[in-house]
C-alpha cells in the first residue's frame, strides 16, 4: 500500500487540537480511503474511532498505574500449559467482570506460589482497560497505611479511598495475626463495601483461619460473614506457577 503524504497545514491544525497522535495512522487511513473509495463520513469515522483506541489504551495504563497493578499480569500472558489446576468455567465467568456489576466479591485460595496474585491482577487489569477504578494492595501495607494514618489525622481521608473504589484487590489476605486496630479497619472496609461494590482478596489460608487471625471474634466473624456469603471463591491448586517466571538462559545461536 501507497502511504498518503498529509500537508503540513492538516499537521498544524492536529495539533492545535491535540489530535497529533492520530499522525501516526492517518497516512496509512487516507491512501486505504483513497482505494477503497469510501465515502468521507465513513473515513472521518474510521480515523476517529483510531484516535478513540488510542485514548482508551492510554488511559488504560494510566488507571493501572494508579491501581499498583503489575502490567505484566494480564489474562493473554497467562500460562495455560501451567501445572495450575482450577475451575475453568468459574474463571472464564469471572473475567466477564459480572461479578463487578452485580457487586460480588472474589475469594482466590490456594497454596503459594500457584498464581494467585496474577489472576487478582488479571481482573484488575481488566477491570482498568473497562473504565473501573481500581486498587491494588498486599494486606500488611493496607492495614499498616491505616495505622500510620491515624497519627496525623488522615484515617478517614484513607479509608473512604478504600471503601470508594469500585474494585479493591487486597493480596495475601489473613496472612498475619491482627491485632484489635488491624480488626477494626478490616470490619470497617468490609461492612461498607458489601453489596455496593466489589472486593478480591486473595489467600493461602481458608476462610474458617481467617477468623482465627483477627484479634476480635466478633467483628470478625461479622466482617468474614458479609465477605464470604457476596463472594465467588476460586480454588487454585498445583505446582508454582513461579517456576514458570524463572530467567533461563538463551541459547547461542
Amino acid at each position: 500500500m501507497i502511504t498518503a503524504v498529509v500537508s503540513p497545514e492538516l499537521k498544524a491544525i492536529l495539533r492545535r487540537l491535540k489530535l497529533s497522535p492520530m499522525l501516526d495512522t492517518l497516512p496509512e487511513r487516507v491512501a486505504l480511503a483513497r482505494q477503497a473509495k469510501m465515502p468521507h463520513q465513513d473515513f472521518l469515522e474510521l480515523v476517529l474511532s483510531d484516535e478513540v483506541t488510542r485514548r482508551d489504551s492510554k488511559s488504560a495504563v494510566v488507571r493501572a498505574h494508579r491501581a499498583n497493578l503489575d502490567p505484566t499480569m494480564v489474562l493473554d500472558a497467562w500460562d495455560d500449559s501451567s501445572g495450575v489446576t482450577f475451575d475453568r468455567d468459574l474463571w472464564s465467568e469471572l473475567t466477564t467482570l459480572r461479578f463487578l456489576e452485580d457487586s460480588n466479591n472474589v475469594s482466590i485460595m490456594g497454596p503459594v506460589g500457584v498464581g494467585k496474585t496474577f489472576m487478582a491482577s488479571a481482573l484488575g487489569n481488566i477491570a482498568c482497560r473497562r473504565r473501573c477504578s481500581v486498587l491494588m494492595l498486599r494486606a500488611d501495607r493496607m492495614l499498616k497505611r491505616l495505622k500510620a494514618a491515624r497519627l496525623d489525622a488522615s484515617h478517614e481521608s484513607e479509608l473512604r479511598k478504600l471503601i470508594r473504589v469500585d474494585l479493591l484487590i487486597v493480596d495475601d489476605f489473613a496472612l498475619h495475626q491482627l491485632d484489635q486496630t488491624e480488626t477494626q479497619d478490616i470490619y470497617d472496609i468490609v461492612v461498607e463495601r458489601h453489596r455496593r461494590t466489589s472486593t478480591i482478596v486473595t489467600s493461602n489460608r481458608s476462610p474458617e483461619e481467617w477468623l482465627a487471625t483477627m484479634a476480635d471474634p466478633l467483628l470478625a466473624q461479622s466482617a468474614i460473614d458479609r465477605l464470604q456469603s457476596a463472594a465467588y471463591e476460586l480454588i487454585v491448586e498445583g505446582e508454582s506457577y513461579r517456576r514458570r517466571q524463572k530467567p533461563k538462559i538463551k541459547s547461542a545461536r
